[in-house]
């Protein structure tokens, strides 16, 4: 990449609208279609360290804006050389704005133009976020990809709200824009090179999604990402929001879908144009005993795997599968020991990984719709 460069994004394949690109930033390379592992607090729930990360093939990793102001204090994290310094990470990492965290933790809100007034819900603490806040805050955490502050309204909101919400979305991106070139032209920004992603919303209005992508678009952003999806509509109107809205961004740029998914969400998704992901799924069910699988999601819990000397799937060679039985991690599980949740964690971000390193193949071989197809079909062999 060129020194002068924030960022490249190169389209080095394509079948229908599926894409296979290379992302280059000040924090290494990405290779699209991505899943990026969620540390909503600079760590993966279900004791996974950085270097576990890097083994199961980790190319990027999400932390919380808000979590983090939280605790410890994104100016604790920046005197200590920001968050790549402090978790000891050395590959890209994108910071979500707090937008959906104030929305969705905070019982007692106030949104203003100006920003939103809320609770901690950690100590009850009073706090005002709004665009220049959440920069200035993600700044301080100084990650290789900032997220836009947004509003994530219901998808059962009523239209005049959307429209409203959306409207002001807008106002406060720009206001994100301006601040985060102001903060990287400052001598002390330990990433002078963040960028910045713009979210775009519209609850489950075709028109409004549309009207809004095609407004953010002209802002030459760094990214976009779809946003207020999978927050309660169901799967077939999230793939409409995708169909229409998708086609209104920018292809030379990296799309995000924010929060999604199953492995078949994600699938379903690449095959529309999208190729960044992340989710709470596979770190939050592994912490459960249910695991992922090319025959759907098992429950190791079930009574049926407590002679069952089998790895979690037969092949794979995640940390888990390598060495230990389906037996001995519902063991750990009943008895309640770390361990079973931690390697149910690792099998299922690294079944995350390897699928999406598939999906490039497939891509670039030209045979995606095949393998879209064999991998769904796959999963309806739950067992």
């Amino acid at each position: 990449m060129d020194q002068n460069m924030r960022s490249t994004y190169k389209i080095i394949a394509k079948d229908g609208r599926a894409k296979r690109a290379v992302f280059e930033t000040v924090h290494g390379t990405v290779q699209t279609p991505v899943f990026m592992n969620v540390g909503t607090a600079a760590a993966i729930k279900g004791a996974v360290s950085t270097e576990d990360l890097q083994g199961i093939g980790t190319q990027i990793e999400l932390s919380n804006t808000y979590h983090l102001h939280v605790r410890p204090g994104d100016t604790v994290v920046k005197q200590l050389g920001g968050l790549h310094k402090f978790m000891v990470w050395d590959k890209p990492i994108l910071t979500d704005s707090g937008g959906f965290q104030v929305f969705s933790l905070a019982g007692l809100r106030k949104i203003k133009e100006e920003g939103v007034y809320f609770n901690s819900h950690v100590d009850g603490r009073k706090i005002f976020m709004g665009p220049e806040q959440s920069m200035q805050i993600q700044s301080n955490l100084a990650s290789t990809i900032a997220m836009a502050f947004d509003e994530c309204p219901s998808s059962t909101a009523e239209r005049s709200y959307v429209e409203n919400s959306v409207a002001r979305t807008t106002r406060w991106l720009r206001r994100c824009k301006d601040e985060m070139e102001r903060l990287n032209r400052l001598p002390d920004t330990i990433n002078p090179k963040q960028l910045l992603f713009g979210i775009n919303q519209g609850a489950v209005f075709d028109d409004i999604r549309i009207a809004h992508a095609e407004t953010i678009r002209d802002l030459n952003l760094d990214g976009y990402a779809i946003g207020g999806l999978a927050v309660g509509e169901s799967h077939e109107e999230m793939y409409h929001i995708l169909d229409v809205t998708v086609p209104h961004l920018p292809e030379d740029k990296p799309t995000y879908l924010m929060g999604v998914g199953t492995p078949a969400n994600i699938l379903e998704a690449v095959d529309r144009g999208i190729d960044f992901f992340d989710c709470v799924y596979p770190t939050r069910n592994g912490r459960h005993g249910h695991v992922y699988t090319d025959q759907g999601k098992r429950n190791l819990f079930n009574a049926r795997y407590e002679l069952d000397s089998r790895p979690i799937e037969e092949g794979c060679k995640c940390p888990a599968c390598r060495t230990y039985s389906r037996a001995y991690i519902r063991h750990l599980l009943k008895a309640k020991e770390m361990l079973g949740m931690r390697l149910c964690v690792l099998h299922n971000l690294y079944y995350y990984n390897s699928m999406m390193t598939e999906i490039r193949q497939a891509i670039e071989e030209g045979n995606y719709s095949e393998y879209k197809q064999k991998k769904l079909a796959g999963f309806l062999k739950q067992e």
